[in-house]
């Protein structure tokens, strides 16, 4: 406990010094086309959507809701100053994902951005490229940034190109069993199917032998389809019992990139985070550094702007391998939250 409390106010210290280089940065580069957020639209709902909602009261600007025709009734609504419906006749998930409702709602009801929350349309750059088309801010990284974190394959590029290490894997998406059965020739098994084009857990699927790699791409393909309305997969060799390390990251406009120190989310149950503890236990100071270091690098690397996560796995010979990048809000943001007592609900605006 005493450990926590000092890292705690060591924690707070250095990010409140550093927001305040920031913020300095940016009265003196202020762009002409700057305006205000006075109304902000959350495109989410339940826990995340009243969180910002408010977040935003606190700053004293006005809050949107959108809702499908079954959440009628839900709290994220009543917390609210106006509340919209989207995606009529259509079930909630598919509500949510309706773009052009939601831009439509945010245009005739003058809303200044749009925070997309987690899930939904968190990740997905053509909803933060028709938020930009419409004039209305996205919360968020810029639609190229978004596209590139997002596109898993071309994020190992980066990370490559940034000299940060990464799990073996495919290049680019693979569109057949057979090119699944030729990685796994080369690297042998355990490998690991992922969604190319998403996360949180969907469409992952792990094979240990032949006799596992069929069912299990074509699960995996049906999962990604479903949840992000594309299939395309990537392989990675497969490591195992692996410890999961994310660091907290913070960018702004003028190309500053700070980190909030790191969580470790290994104890999970179906690739779904269960636990998250921050700091990460007996990690060893020099991991510790190169990791925030390459998390940030990699970052800057991109231009990333707004909160995000850079994802590892350390393996148990201390070796470690960037997975991803989560170009969004994360649930486990509260973590870092706690111990850090920086709020990044309020420098998403």
């Amino acid at each position: 406990m005493f450990q926590l409390r000092v890292v705690k106010g060591g924690f707070s210290f250095l990010g409140v010094r550093r927001m305040a280089v920031l913020n300095a940065a940016h009265r003196s580069t202020q762009h002409k086309d700057y305006k205000p957020i006075k109304k902000v639209m959350v495109a989410n709902r339940g826990e995340i959507a009243t969180r910002v909602f408010r977040a935003c009261t606190e700053l004293g600007i006005r809050t949107v809701a959108v809702y499908s025709e079954q959440d009628t009734g839900q709290m994220h609504r009543q917390k609210a100053d106006e509340a919209y419906l989207i995606g009529k006749g259509l079930p909630p998930v598919q509500a949510y994902l309706h773009i052009p409702d939601i831009i439509k709602v945010a245009k005739d009801n003058e809303v200044d951005a749009i925070h997309p929350g987690y899930g939904f349309l968190s990740e997905r750059a053509d909803f933060a490229q028709a938020c930009a088309d419409a004039g209305v801010r996205f919360i968020g990284p810029s639609p190229e940034v978004v596209r590139r974190m997002g596109d898993k394959v071309e994020a190992r590029a980066i990370a490559i190109d940034a000299g940060v290490p990464v799990v073996p894997g495919t290049s680019t998406p693979i569109t057949s069993l057979t090119e699944a059965q030729e990685f796994a020739n080369t690297y042998g098994y355990p490998i690991i199917f992922k969604a190319a084009y998403g996360g949180g857990g969907r469409g992952m699927r792990v094979v240990r032998s032949y006799e596992e790699l069929e069912e299990n791409y074509q699960r995996a393909f049906s999962e990604a389809l479903s949840a992000f309305g594309n299939g395309a997969l990537f392989i990675e060799r497969f490591i195992e019992r692996p410890r999961h390390i994310e660091v907290q990251i913070l960018g702004d406009k003028y190309g500053n990139v700070i980190h909030l120190y790191e969580r470790d989310c290994s104890i999970q149950r179906r690739h779904q985070k269960v636990v998250e503890i921050a700091p990460a236990a007996h990690l060893d100071q020099h991991l510790r550094d190169r990791l925030t270091s390459d998390a940030v690098k990699l970052a800057k690397r991109v231009g990333y702007e707004n909160a995000g996560t850079v994802e590892f796995l350390v393996d148990k010979q201390d070796k470690y391998f960037f997975i991803e990048v989560n170009s969004r809000l994360q649930v486990e943001h509260t973590v870092t939250e706690e111990i850090t007592e920086i709020f990044v609900s309020h420098l998403g605006f």
